[in-house]
């Protein structure tokens, strides 16, 4: 009964309890991990002009409509590797460009993209947040045109034309509609979409299947609350898709998805592997953690018992204290005494008169204890000493044999 309750005592929980709780924990802490690295991408910015701003220069607008319109909503490319994609090349992608969004990114974008339909919106509005209004902006004024002219000849030899345009109606598709306030034209003699004679509003490469729309009130979320605009949007992006309902939003430009770091190198192709091979290696060394092998190791006494033991504590004692270099000479001449003892040597004997005692002693080699006697004395270090000691113990205890 006693050791049963003992037992209760030392094991308040189970293993199985202990080991669900270690599961949960890994799983929790794995999950958080994950999260928090792959979170930055999928956090939908506020205002701007990307496709998930509901703000008047944001296009989250034609994204619902195009959703309500062919089904399904259209996919957004975060970063190159969608835009390398086999199936990236079968969709038309439209490409919203910002004031703040990133020049290389457009370079890199227009490289991946060629010889596939893409969609190039240019930027118009300065704006600034709404106070007291999430995701909402207001319109401050009107870039000025070296600021899009940057943007517009990284796609085309073409520059804003000045000017105001000569028409009252746009038509889109056969579809009229009002032109927008400080309308952005290009010169081009064979436009899709003309706000009069040789005045482009959306016009096409010659190299390239690249669309340019150089004013983005025809397609942003101002120009959805229109109801002939939101249909001449539609009528705009039906005209230059390859198929019906294949477009596709890009959000690199916006810094949605593209960034890398040292978390998504360790939970990505190629480097998944090895994160998972050091994964298994732990969980198999925790595992074999658990359940001891052998006997268990009982603890040694500080200070243990015995000669030797005394001796080791000694010797630990003076290689601390660094006296070690000045044990030669005081072990030749205790070696000295001591072998004059053993051996007989008559009284009063002391230094070198009993160490040419001694060496009479020996009858098979001249000088054999002073010889000996002097190595022991003029070592300097360990490996000197202890043979010297050596050959001093062997020589005492040959002669004391042959006394024998």
């Amino acid at each position: 009964m006693s050791a049963e309750v003992t037992e209760a005592a030392e094991a308040p929980f189970s293993g199985k309890t202990l080991f669900w709780g270690i599961f949960a924990s890994l799983l929790a802490a794995a999950g958080f991990f994950l999260l928090s690295t792959y979170a930055p991408d999928f956090r939908q910015p506020e205002g701007g002009a990307t496709p998930f701003s509901k703000g008047g220069t944001g296009y989250a607008g034609i994204v619902e409509w195009l959703k309500l319109t062919n089904g399904q909503a259209p996919p957004m490319a975060r970063g190159e590797k969608d835009l390398a994609s086999p199936l990236a090349s079968t969709f038309l992608l439209v490409v919203t460009i910002a004031p703040g969004s990133d020049p290389a990114a457009l370079d890199r974008l227009v490289k991946l993209r060629s010889g596939k339909d893409t969609l190039f919106v240019l930027p118009k509005w300065q704006t600034m947040p709404l106070l007291g209004r999430e995701g909402w902006e207001t319109k401050i004024e009107r870039l000025p045109n070296s600021v899009v002219n940057d943007w517009l000849g990284r796609l085309a030899k073409a520059k804003l034309g000045e000017g105001e345009p000569t028409v009252d109606k746009i038509d889109v598709q056969g579809r009229k509609i009002a032109v927008p306030d400080e309308l952005q034209w290009v010169a081009d003699d064979d436009p899709l979409v003309a706000a009069g004679d040789g005045r482009a509003i959306l016009t096409e490469l010659d190299s390239e299947p690249f669309y340019i729309l150089t004013d983005p009130d025809f397609l942003n979320n101002a120009a959805l609350g229109d109801e002939q605009k939101a249909g001449a949007a539609l009528d705009m992006i039906a005209m230059l898709e390859p198929a019906k309902g294949a477009v596709m939003f890009d959000l690199s430009m916006h810094g949605i998805g593209g960034n890398y770091d040292l978390a998504k190198l360790l939970v990505e192709p190629p480097f998944l592997a090895l994160t998972l091979s050091v994964l298994v290696a732990a969980a198999l060394a925790f595992l074999h953690g658990l359940g001891r092998f052998g006997p268990p190791r009982a603890e040694g006494r500080a200070i243990a018992f015995g000669k030797r033991a005394l001796v080791d504590t000694t010797a630990t004692l003076l290689k601390r204290a660094g006296r070690l270099q000045g044990l030669g000479d005081r072990y030749a001449t205790l070696v000295r005494q001591r072998a004059g003892a053993l051996l007989g040597a008559p009284h009063g004997l002391q230094g070198e008169a009993l160490d040419r005692w001694l060496d009479s002693r020996d009858k098979g080699e001249a000088h054999g204890f002073t010889r000996r006697f002097k190595a022991a004395n003029e070592s300097n270090n360990l490996a000197a000493m202890h043979e010297a000691a050596e050959q001093l113990h062997d020589w005492t205890a040959r002669r004391l044999g042959e006394r024998r």
